[in-house]
Formats: C-alpha cells, sequence, structure tokens
C-alpha cells in the first residue's frame, strides 16, 4: 500500500528536532505523487491502525495541514457540536474533548496511544488530524462522516510553522534553513499544496465543509453560521454573538483548556528547556499577513514559487 523511504536531502537532517526526528517520506504506491513527510515512529506504529480506523456515520473530524487555525476550529466545531456548553469547555482540555488521532506518532515522548484514546472515545467522537487525505482511515469515505477542513496561506502557515519548531519542538537551526525545507515539501506533513488541494478537489462533497482562516478572521460570526448550518444547528444571533466573543483571540489565547499551557510546559521541561509562558505560547499571533514583518526576500522569494505550483488549482487567501 505505501512506500516508506528516507529523502536524500541534508537539509532534512538540518530541521530535525530533539522531539521530530527520523523522518520518512511515505507515498501512494498507487500514486507517488501522494507523498507525506513523517517520523519513523509513526510508520511503525500508527500508519496502518489509522488507515483501517473504524469510523462512524457520527463522528465529526477536524483537518488541516498543521498551524492553519486547527485549534481555532476545534473549539468553534465542539462548542457549536455541544449546545453551546461553556462549562464543560472552560473546565475540560480540548484534546480530552476533540483528540488528536496521530499525536502519538510524532515522538516517543507522548505517553499516550492517541490512537486507542481517539478510538475508544464516547460517541459521537470529535477527532483532530493534520495527516493528508490518501493517510486518513479508508472508511471516511465510505461511511462519509463530517468533515470541517481549514486551509491558511502559505507564507504565514511557513511562518507559525517555524515558530512552532523552534519553541515546542526545540528546533536550533536557522528559519532559512526552516523555510528552504518547507519550498522542497520536507517539514513534517509536507507537501502542504498537495494537502490542501485534494481536499479543495472534493470541497463540494456533502460531508465536507471547507473554510479559510483569512475568512474566520475577517468575518468569525459568518464562519460560524457555516458550520452551524453543516452541522446542523441553529442558534440566535445572540447566541452566535457570544460564541465568538468566547472564540476571539484573546479569549482563545489566554483559556487554560484550549492554549495548550500543560502540553507546552510538559514537552519543554521532558527535552531539558525552561518553560516561561513569557516566551512562547501555543497560539502566538494569529494574524494574516504576519510574514511579511518575517520574511527575508530569499525566503520570501522561495515561498512565492512554492505558491506558483498550486495557484492553477488554487487560489491561497492572503
Amino acid at each position: 500500500m505505501y512506500n516508506i523511504e528516507i529523502p536524500d536531502d541534508e537539509i532534512l537532517k538540518k530541521i530535525e528536532t530533539p522531539l521530530m526526528h527520523n523522518f520518512v517520506k511515505i507515498s501512494s504506491k498507487e500514486d507517488p505523487t501522494k507523498f507525506c513527510i513523517m517520523p519513523q515512529h509513526f510508520a511503525d506504529n500508527y500508519l496502518e491502525r489509522i488507515k483501517n480506523m473504524e469510523i462512524f456515520e457520527d463522528d465529526i473530524w477536524v483537518v488541516t495541514f498543521p498551524k492553519c487555525g486547527t485549534t481555532w476550529t476545534q473549539e468553534m466545531t465542539w462548542m457549536i457540536g455541544h449546545n453551546l456548553d461553556y462549562k464543560t469547555s472552560l473546565e475540560v482540555q480540548l484534546d480530552e474533548r476533540f483528540p488528536f488521532v496521530e499525536a502519538g506518532g510524532l515522538t516517543t515522548l507522548i505517553p499516550v496511544d492517541t490512537f486507542e484514546k481517539t478510538k475508544n472515545m464516547p460517541r459521537p467522537r470529535f477527532i483532530k488530524s493534520h495527516l493528508p487525505l490518501f493517510l486518513l482511515p479508508d472508511q471516511l469515505w465510505t461511511v462519509k462522516p463530517k468533515i470541517v477542513y481549514v486551509a491558511r496561506n502559505p507564507k504565514d502557515t511557513a511562518v507559525s510553522w517555524y515558530h512552532h519548531h523552534r519553541n515546542l519542538h526545540g528546533y536550533q537551526g536557522t528559519k532559512a534553513d526552516f523555510i528552504e525545507a518547507f519550498g522542497k515539501d520536507l517539514v513534517l506533513f509536507s507537501p502542504m499544496n498537495n494537502h490542501v488541494i485534494d481536499f479543495w478537489n472534493i470541497r463540494f462533497q456533502q460531508n465536507i465543509l471547507f473554510l479559510f482562516f483569512e475568512d474566520m478572521k475577517r468575518n468569525l460570526s459568518q464562519e460560524v453560521k457555516k458550520v452551524m448550518k453543516f452541522m446542523e444547528k441553529d442558534y440566535s444571533q445572540d447566541e452566535i454573538d457570544k460564541l465568538c466573543v468566547h472564540l476571539s483571540f484573546d479569549s482563545i489565547k489566554n483559556n487554560k483548556m484550549v492554549n495548550k499551557e500543560g502540553d507546552i510546559k510538559y514537552l519543554m521541561e521532558t527535552t531539558g528547556r525552561e518553560y516561561n509562558p513569557q516566551n512562547y505560547t501555543f497560539i502566538r499571533k494569529g494574524k494574516v499577513g504576519g510574514y511579511k514583518k518575517e520574511l527575508t526576500v530569499e525566503e520570501n522569494d522561495i515561498l512565492d514559487e512554492y505558491i506558483k505550483k498550486a495557484e492553477f488549482e488554487i487560489e491561497y487567501q492572503f
């Protein structure tokens, strides 16, 4: 079903981290253009189990390439699907309510089998994944549960993914090396273009809702209404307004049930680093166009070329 090989590119070694290393390229035997960069640990312990996972019609999935508004969308989707249950959302960690199915395959430092945890969730299960379409469970395409997909422009995504690697995964390399690897489709979960395009091409299927991070930033109320309709929920405008306050950037960033502060502290201390919330938060800036202040001319050019590869299939928003 899959070919698994080690990519022959020196840049891959440069972007390894204490948490994420031993990267392999997992590709489809049927279509070698479909591939994904993942740790060997995932290939050995999670790949086949996720592919053969039992899916239920009442599952709700949020799928994104990393750093495209995943956590934000999870909280929005969970709240809409649970009748605006603020009490639980403020008392129970998002990862408990909405687990990340392949997380345990990314590093041996995660002490939980996240596949088993997700599989055994009480229904309806709310499930997060960053996996590309071809690595997701086969039954998603026969059972057809609801899937919310979120895309973001690659420049902001790459910058945010770089900061995530540096501050959470312990990446010690340069931004230039990371952007080069991103442009070569050699960072974790790459390639982004294929990830987005595969879902863009099925966006009109009844069980798929395709959103853009930029639309959520520009008009959150409008996007909330799209998710409500998709999930067959009906709330008043006052309830929608209250939910938008709950989902505002400052609220999400300071919500300890959502901002992953505990995960950051655990991973940093496990890898011998001092945790300081003033230095890094998982919900970092959440801006549209923040890349303009961070990318060099050379790094911007690399990502311009990357975007050109996809421009005839999807028009990213900026």
